[in-house]
């Protein structure tokens, strides 16, 4: 009989120990990597992996080596005992909450890297980022070595990274894309939404309502993608935005820039409201 509850580990030793008990019992393993600060976009990726028969195997780890000099990673929201409470309503079986020296013993020589594709939207903008993504999560996957792992699909350039890296470097893990979960007005929901304040909150929601106009515009390929993004450009800088870092329409794989739409693609922003950036994307 399986063992009912969250186990909680903290070195890569427990975590594979515990994956093989479930494995012994015929199981398979479905990881959803985390920084923690958890809300219903993670408690659904867990509920994928379930909805799939996928033992759920979720990461808490603040990965400092995605984060630039002048970001946020000293402030970044964590609430570990609040993220172990909805981890254990939402059917969780085991955490892996390492310490930053369990990630990275000594000196680190290795990284990953994926070009091309992190060429454009926020890899300009976030030097070293992608690499520290990527070299974070290629050692989860094999610290766990899971049968599939779970993405949202806000991080849509970081999805497209893993799923590269994955496919470019023959890991046999499977990654799943999973739909970012909104607000009821149609806010993605992010850990760094606890940033805004009340007012800023209301301003948000005009990068939701713009992307949704320009997926509408440039659907069926006849009008002009460029137009189309510096128009809702300017109406977020009217709605309040500070700094709109980029609002374009990309290819749903390449993540190369579009002026009209003739095959899958995405509508992707980034911009800054006060001392939050906040990211989103729809297919188009």
């Amino acid at each position: 009989m399986e063992s009912t509850g969250l186990l909680v580990v903290r070195t890569v030793a427990d975590l594979r120990r515990a994956v093989a008990g479930f494995r012994k019992a015929g199981r398979t393993i479905g990881l959803v990597p985390t920084m923690g600060a958890l809300h219903e976009g993670h408690v659904s990726l867990v509920k994928g992996a379930l909805e799939r028969g996928d033992v759920p195997v979720t990461s808490i780890f603040v990965n400092p080596t995605q984060f630039g000099p002048k970001e946020d990673f000293s402030a970044y929201p964590r609430d570990e005992e609040g993220d172990f409470t909805k981890l254990r309503e939402a059917g969780c079986r085991i955490v892996f909450a390492p310490t930053k020296d369990e990630m990275y013993p000594g000196e680190q020589l290795t990284t990953v890297t994926v070009a091309g594709i992190t060429d454009g939207l926020c890899g300009p903008l976030r030097p070293g980022h992608f690499q520290g993504v990527a070299t974070v999560v290629s050692k989860l996957l094999l610290m766990a070595l899971p049968d599939r792992a779970y993405f949202g699909e806000k991080d849509y350039q970081q999805l497209q990274v893993i799923k590269r890296m994955v496919r470019d470097l023959a890991m046999p893990f499977e990654i799943v894309g999973m739909p970012t979960v909104r607000e009821q007005d149609g806010l993605a929901m992010s850990s760094r939404n606890r940033y805004l304040s009340t007012e800023e909150r209301t301003k948000a929601l005009v990068m939701y309502r713009q992307l949704v106009k320009v997926a509408d515009t440039v659907r069926d390929g006849t009008k002009s993608c460029s137009e189309a993004t510096a128009v809702a450009s300017q109406a977020l800088r009217d709605g309040g935005f500070d700094i709109v870092e980029y609002f374009t329409v990309v290819d749903a794989d390449s993540l190369k820039p579009l002026e009209h739409v003739t095959g899958p693609a995405r509508v992707i922003a980034a911009a800054r409201l006060g001392r939050t950036r906040l990211i989103d994307n729809l297919a188009v």
